[in-house]
């Protein structure tokens, strides 16, 4: 802990030069509060301060009711009063014509650097997390009674839906339809406990999916003669007797848990399948790429950063987003689409164990939600189903029906990433209230359209200028054994260094060398290495390969041993012989591969094997744990 304070006391000095102003008293101030509020000071208390101090952004003026638990005086807090002079005129509390963007970021950085540190929250809070996630269940449903008196307002919805979604969802279907489904697995948890190549050869159907998806086709390697006795050992579940999501918490702040859902094997099987399809298809419609491609966050970022500068667009964040979405919301989107909703159905899990009283009891709740985070159809759906609410906003406020036009003119000024959205400012207030009116909550205080701030994927801007923050993830290391915070420290320091700090990174500098080996290296090196602007320094050549090389320490996964054989091994090795797009599962079992040329209309699946690992059937899943290891290589 001490550790912390000391880094926090290098970026407070550094950013009071920068910015031309004294950090004494404040040092004082974090000290003196630290000792009686210990960590929560820094994780819970400081990001209070900047959650104010951004709402003052927006609104133009510090309210009389921000900065709670700070002194004041003129109307600004005392605490990092030399930074926010620089930013709000004391006396009245108004923004300044031309505030300081660095004190802004300085501001910034000091009061979140810890927001995000990995640290278990109390057994208060994550029994809050839980009691939470109940009480929006039941939110959901009110909102799906509520809209079912408003019949106005579901035919809007799905008709906004067909005007943006046809196309998309039609070839899906016709995907769908035409058995061109390949299931996957992925790395993570499961319900059922299954981890890496157990999965293969699991035991256990629904009767749901075994109508759109049949268990001889898509479980077992081959539905000949030879795996017939393999149908006795499969056990197809009624609806009744399936086994629900099992609800967790992980780690994102001190304050408050993630909670997510985890699927049971067949289920996320069959989900990352659908996924798949979607994901190929996606990349062929423009309504997909200009509004909800989530393959990368850079377009929501650029959007945030043009509506720093011009105004024009709005960025909102969304509370509870994934499960404040309704399953109703989702069947609307595809009811038309036969092949479509029965397998989105089939692969949606329909109940939920949460454990309440810290764990010491557990209540099953059937979910009105369409599915909780953990979920692979969980994030593109809730995307569609956010800019299908976000038009009807846009249409309420123009009092017209939309068009395909009017939806065209909408590319670069409507987009979706998860539960960041970004929308037109002259809309934005008939968007929240449509978004609200279908049940969900517009987190106002990390929603920004009336300054010149905006925040969006992980990127903040102000003006035009980056003001992203960095963050400490974990504890600094105290010795070499602590692998996971040594890789952390390391990626702190280099990240510090792209953001122009000079004795914070130098401080980090000789904390991690004394611990290991610590060259200077380009940032697509393997080794554990250090940033810089002056050049790497070889310490030798190699004899064979004329490279240059340094020696560092690299990161040694500690593989999940996971052994595979028989009927199981052979349905991993078609499964992943035939990942890839135009590539299919016929009836009968075999690989085959659409081609345009009239003479190749069906390929050996040999022509097309992926090279595999060659242990993959000995280790699965995901590490168990990581190691260090001294090692030489390339520092570039």
């Amino acid at each position: 802990m001490k550790s912390l304070m000391t880094l926090l006391q290098l970026v407070l000095s550094e950013l009071g030069t920068r910015c031309g102003t004294s950090t004494t008293l404040d040092w004082k101030t974090i000290k003196s509060r630290f000792e009686h509020e210990s960590l929560s000071f820094l994780t819970i208390t400081m990001p209070a301060f900047c959650q104010d101090f951004q709402k003052s952004l927006e609104s133009g003026k510090v309210g009389h009711d921000s900065f709670s638990g700070f002194r004041k005086r003129g109307g600004l807090p005392l605490f990092l009063g030399g930074f926010l002079d620089l930013v709000f005129e004391r006396g009245s509390a108004r923004l300044l014509p031309d505030p300081s963007v660095e004190a802004i970021f300085a501001i910034r950085q000091i009061t979140l650097m810890f927001k995000k540190i990995l640290v278990d929250c109390s057994p208060k809070r994550t029994e809050s997390a839980f009691q939470k996630y109940l009480e929006v269940e039941q939110d959901v449903r009110q909102a799906d009674m509520k809209l079912l008196s408003e019949p106005h307002d579901l035919l809007s919805f799905e008709r906004i839906g067909r005007l943006l979604w046809t196309d998309f969802f039609q070839s899906v279907d016709n995907r769908i339809y035409n058995d061109t489904v390949v299931p996957k697995h992925g790395p993570g948890a499961t319900a059922d406990k299954l981890r890496g190549n157990a999965k293969y050869v699991q035991r256990v159907w629904t009767r749901r999916l075994e109508e759109v998806f049949p268990y001889g086709i898509y479980l077992l390697p081959n539905p000949s003669i030879e795996f017939m006795e393999r149908y006795d050992e499969i056990t197809v579940l009624d609806p009744g007797d399936e086994m629900p999501v099992r609800v967790i918490d992980v780690p994102k702040t001190l304050k408050t848990p993630r909670i997510i859902a985890i699927e049971p094997t067949c289920m996320q099987y069959m989900q990352q399948g659908v996924l798949t399809v979607m994901m190929e298809e996606m990349p062929r419609f423009d309504q997909m790429r200009h509004f909800v491609m989530f393959e990368e966050q850079e377009p929501n970022q650029r959007l945030a950063l043009e509506g720093s500068i011009s105004g024009a667009l709005a960025t909102l964040d969304l509370s509870e987003a994934s499960d404040r979405v309704s399953n109703q919301h989702v069947r609307l989107l595809v009811g038309k689409y036969g092949a479509l909703r029965r397998a989105v159905d089939a692969t949606r899990s329909r109940k939920a164990d949460v454990p309440v009283k810290n764990g010491s009891k557990v209540v099953s709740i059937r979910l009105a939600k369409f599915a909780s985070m953990g979920s692979a159809l969980c994030f593109p759906f809730e995307a569609m189903v956010f800019i299908t609410i976000i038009f009807l906003g846009i249409e309420r406020s123009l009092n017209r029906r939309l068009t395909m036009k009017d939806v065209k003119s909408f590319y670069g000024r409507v987009r979706a990433y998860g539960d960041d959205l970004i929308v037109p400012v002259e809309h934005v207030q008939s968007v929240i209230q449509a978004l609200e009116d279908f049940g969900l909550r517009v987190n106002h205080d990390k929603s920004f359209w009336n300054g010149k701030f905006r925040e969006s994927c992980g990127k903040d801007y102000y003006d035009g200028r980056d003001v992203t923050v960095t963050y400490v993830r974990r504890f600094l290391p105290e010795s070499r054994l602590q692998a996971e915070e040594l890789i952390s420290a390391v990626a702190l320091r280099n990240l510090l260094f792209q953001a122009g700090f000079s004795s914070p990174v130098e401080w980090l500098d000789k904390r991690i060398s004394s611990l290991i080996l610590f060259p200077v290296v380009e940032p697509t090196s393997v080794l554990l290495g250090r940033w810089s602007h002056s050049p790497y320094q070889a310490e030798w050549t190699d004899p064979d390969l004329h490279r240059p090389m340094v020696k560092g320490v690299t990161v040694v996964p500690n593989r999940r041993e996971s052994l595979l054989d028989g009927y199981g091994a052979l349905q991993k090795f078609f499964l992943r012989s035939y990942q890839g797009e135009g590539k299919s599962l016929d009836p009968l079992g075999y690989l085959y591969q659409k081609v345009s040329h009239p003479r190749l209309r069906v390929r050996p699946w040999w022509l097309d094997m992926d090279v595999v690992e060659k242990d993959h059937l000995q280790y699965a899943g995901r590490p168990v744990s990581v190691r260090i290891k001294n090692r030489s290589a390339p520092p570039f």
